[in-house]
């Protein structure tokens, strides 16, 4: 089977183009050795299928990132049959650098003009024959988001890799050629492949080939001697850098012709930028745009309608029979009309509640015990319910975060951001995998490699477990929905956003902390290229949703599935293994009961009654996987309900509310359990990713941070929401700390990192 390597910039169209040409057949896994996601998917439109390997995106193949070395290693290692470069041709100069370093690779090889409907859309055209020729490979015209070229595109990645490609190099007109040619036949008498390639790299004093070739190195180091450049000096890699772009801009960039009009200068993605980035406006948009993502995924009166008017009739008000047709349409209306995002957690609500009543009653129907019944009614479904019921939300999520991030929109967030973020101590780009928190902490944590600095990346592994994750949600959601019924509030996704930004505000200050102590240093550069704002493809979008909700449901049907039995055995029998009739005496109030007094602090500790150890024990169970926590709810509720709720009346009530009713926790104390579980130890997935990111012997005080900065910001939460007035003496504390920190660093000021390239 023949395979082609997908190689580019970020943000050239790479993963779009990969989507379209592989679809369904698409999968993830890691590169050897590596915990850098490694993306495969066949190609079928020909007798003989294709493997598509979509290679991390990069702007060159020298070894300053694990991405740049895993597609440097590839192409030289694995000698896949082509190379497919996309270069988008609205950033033509920038993606032909690249080019010009696949071309000194002995490797078939098409170039991929990608967004071609943008460049039309603008007026601008390039003649693609022309620089087919110069460059002596294929060029081809595509927008892989308009599916456009893709075939011709592939018929002629297919051709050229029938044959084979000698390497070329554009520094053939410059004063260091003839060393290039000298060390390019010493490697060739040592039967090295692509020494063109090598000998390049060998001349810029690349770490990687100077390992690999100690003899030669000399010949490198006895040229400096005679010749020195009056730019550069002996920095070679400089020099070569240089004389690339000279190359291009001389050779390569007249092709592409732009119109320009007077007056009309201004593309309508500056023209957008003019506002979205702005100095002062660019932070309240985001906030703004995130806030309305919440309210459409969260919020149970859409647009504030039914506030607005004054209040709507209900189902009930309006005389309709309780049937299931009313049930029904009171997915989608009741008193208001539901965001999308609550109409479809009442649908699959629904869908639930009524699947898992049948296989209950089917159970009791079939003369089953009373222990099966209670395990599967009581421990599985209950459990499963409660997550499931969220996925419809975490999709919704999902896919206007998606939406954002395809548009181009999350890329101007960095940019934004690093004007803020410079001041306390962390560059912009640290923000990249902070906000792919959102999504999943586990590769959030492996995108922290790209961050140059040692320090930076250590803040940042920190504190992206603070970036609410989709895992998370469910706690939000279900805990918000909670405090909003007991403050009146109507819904819940005030409280959700709230918690967002809070998760953001608390990694900044964290960062301050940590920069003014422990990590101390200067903040590394960030420089960034802006893609055009384009629409998203839709193909594009629906593998990435498809991609997360089977993620999702596998973790739901494994390990929640497993948790939750754990659960329902340890909360029915006692420790001599023994069925217990009041629910206080098991194992799991043993345990919670023993902690309880620790999260007093917190409000949900020993000032609760006998049922309050729930709380602890769900917190527990998060640290295996953070949908665990309401699974943990929805077991436990399935017992409350028959042992609390008759006595309250609280039938019908949700398994966090039934938590409220039958513990007496406040309100206040669950604002301090949603921040716990926001910014504790995330699960053992991301745990396990951020200690193989972490130097030998330091992972411990990461740990050690995660449990103190959840405990100290929640039990800080309850107090001044429980007592205002403590408010004046936390503030009076963080003053005397910021005028140690100051006085401390004064007198201690930083010293430039030394830190390795």
């Amino acid at each position: 089977m023949k395979r082609f390597a997908l190689a580019g910039n970020p943000n050239c169209g790479k993963t779009t183009l990969f989507n379209c040409l592989t679809g369904s057949t698409a999968h993830v896994g890691n590169w050897p050795g590596v915990t850098v996601d490694k993306r495969e998917g066949l190609y079928k439109k020909f007798e003989e299928h294709i493997s598509i390997i979509d290679l991390p995106g990069i702007y060159s193949l020298s070894p300053y990132t694990p991405e740049e070395v895993i597609s440097r290693n590839y192409v030289l290692e694995e000698k896949p049959d082509c190379v497919i470069n996309i270069v988008d041709v609205t950033n033509l100069e920038r993606n032909l650098y690249l080019t010009t370093q696949i071309l000194e690779i002995d490797v078939p090889m098409v170039i991929a003009l990608n967004m071609m409907d943008t460049l039309e859309k603008q007026g601008d055209s390039i003649n693609e024959v022309e620089l087919e020729k110069r460059l002596g490979i294929p060029v081809v015209k595509i927008s892989a988001l308009k599916q456009l070229g893709l075939d011709e595109l592939m018929e002629k990645a297919y051709e050229v890799s029938k044959s084979t490609r000698k390497a070329k190099t554009v520094l053939e007109g410059t004063d260091i050629n003839h060393l290039i040619r000298d060390v390019r036949i010493a490697l060739e008498g040592h039967n090295i492949d692509n020494p063109l390639f090598h000998a390049i790299k060998l001349v810029e004093r690349d770490e990687l080939e100077v390992k690999m070739h100690q003899n030669t190195v000399k010949m490198v180091e006895d040229f400096k001697n005679i010749f020195t450049d009056e730019l550069f000096g002996d920095d070679y890699e400089a020099l070569v850098a240089d004389a690339r772009y000279k190359y291009i801009t001389k050779n390569y960039s007249p092709l592409l012709k732009k119109k320009i009009k007077v007056g009309e200068n201004l593309t309508k993605s500056d023209k957008a930028d003019k506002v979205l980035t702005n100095k002062w406006a660019g932070i309240p948009l985001f906030l703004v745009i995130l806030f309305s993502i919440f309210h459409l995924t969260f919020g149970t009166d859409l647009f504030y309608i039914s506030a607005i008017c004054g209040g709507l009739p209900t189902l009930e008000e309006l005389g309709m029979a309780d049937t299931f047709g009313r049930a029904l349409l009171a997915c989608v209306y009741d008193g208001a009309v539901f965001t999308p995002g609550v109409i479809l957690f009442n649908l699959m609500s629904l869908l639930t509640d009524t699947v898992f009543g049948y296989i209950t009653l089917g159970l009791e129907s079939a003369g089953a015990s009373a222990w099966v019944i209670s395990l599967v009614g009581d421990g599985i479904l209950g459990g499963l319910g409660s997550v499931l019921s969220f996925v419809p939300q975490i999709i919704t999520l999902l896919l206007f975060l998606s939406i954002l991030e395809d548009t181009g929109y999350m890329a101007r967030v960095a940019f934004i951001l690093d004007r803020i973020f410079r001041k306390f101590g962390i560059s912009g780009r640290a923000f990249i995998p902070m906000i792919m928190g959102f999504g999943c902490s586990v590769p959030a944590m492996i995108n922290t490699r790209t961050l140059i600095d040692e320090r930076e990346r250590t803040l940042t592994l920190r504190t992206i477990p603070f970036f609410c994750c989709g895992a998370k949600l469910p706690i939000l959601t279900a805990v918000a929905g909670a405090v909003a019924s007991m403050l009146g509030l109507g819904d819940g996704s005030i409280i959700s956003f709230s918690m967002y930004v809070l998760g953001m505000a608390i990694a900044v200050l964290t960062i301050i902390l940590m920069r003014s102590t422990t990590q101390r240093g200067e903040v590394s550069p960030f420089i960034m290229e802006l893609p055009s704002y384009h629409a998203p493809s839709f193909k594009a979008l629906m593998i990435h949703l498809w991609d997360k909700t089977v993620h999702y449901l596998k973790k739901v049907f494994t390990v929640i599935l497993a948790s939750t039995i754990v659960v329902w055995f340890l909360s029915n029998y006692g420790w001599d293994w023994k069925p217990v009739d009041i629910i206080s005496q098991s194992i799991l109030a043993s345990i919670g009961q023993l902690l309880q007094p620790l999260f007093t602090p917190l409000g949900f500790g020993s000032q609760l009654n006998e049922f309050g150890w729930v709380f602890i024990v769900a917190a527990l169970t998060g640290l295996i996987a953070k949908e665990e926590v309401i699974a943990t709810f929805g077991t436990l509720g399935a017992i409350f309900t028959a042992v609390v709720a008759p006595e309250l009346g609280a039938e019908g009530a949700t398994d966090v509310m039934l938590m409220v009713l039958g513990t007496g926790i406040t309100w206040q104390a669950l604002i301090a359990f949603m921040i716990f579980n926001l910014t504790t130890i995330p699960c053992f997935g991301a745990v396990a990713a951020a200690k193989g990111e972490t130097k030998k012997g330091q992972f411990k005080w990461t740990l050690l941070f995660w449990v103190a900065t959840s405990y100290i910001v929640s039990s800080l939460a309850y107090v001044m929401l429980s007592w205002w007035w403590t408010m004046f003496i936390v503030l009076g504390c963080a003053i005397i700390l910021i005028f140690v920190l100051k006085l401390f660093n004064k007198k201690h000021p930083i010293k430039p990192l030394k830190d390795k390239k």
